[in-house]
């Protein structure tokens, strides 16, 4: 089960470059449920995700991940519906906490969303954003990766 909280980003924090990242190329074969595929790095991930809920401060999501080689990846990559998304992710601590910071390339260069990813409804509730997290967006459907795969 993943439960996560979803920002924007108000300014990026400063060091950057000094926390691990790695980029992303990630494509959707379907969206209900929604079936996507991941390189990251070196790694090919298949995805399983189902949403549970929206609570007023969390997303609730079923989610399974498959490994897959290069050659089953490149073979799902010419199913995908939409564009590719790409990303570099960069991992920064926000207290007992990691926050995902996705820096988008391509057709949605210049957007900047941050996810931190909780072991309850409870913490996700409790959760006080560091200041350079901007406006809460976990349940506007156009910050989704799916969305943006889709319409772009």
């Amino acid at each position: 089960m993943e439960i996560e909280r979803k920002y924007l980003v108000g300014s990026l924090p400063e060091n950057l470059d000094a926390f691990p990242h790695v980029e992303i190329e990630q494509g959707y074969l379907c969206t209900s449920p929604t079936l996507r595929i991941r390189r990251m790095g070196d790694s090919f991930i298949l995805t399983v995700k189902e949403k549970m809920h929206s609570l007023t401060s969390a997303i609730v999501n079923r989610e399974e991940e498959f490994f897959l080689s290069s050659e089953s990846y490149a073979r799902l990559r010419g199913k995908c519906e939409g564009i590719m998304v790409e990303k570099t992710r960069y991992r920064i601590p926000v207290g007992k906490y990691t926050a995902e910071l996705d820096i988008f390339h391509g057709r949605h260069e210049g957007l900047l969303l941050v996810e931190v990813e909780f072991p309850s409804v409870e913490a996700a509730n409790a959760f006080t954003p560091p200041a350079w997290f901007g406006q809460d967006v976990s349940n506007d459907p156009r910050y989704r990766n799916s969305w943006l795969a889709h319409n772009s």
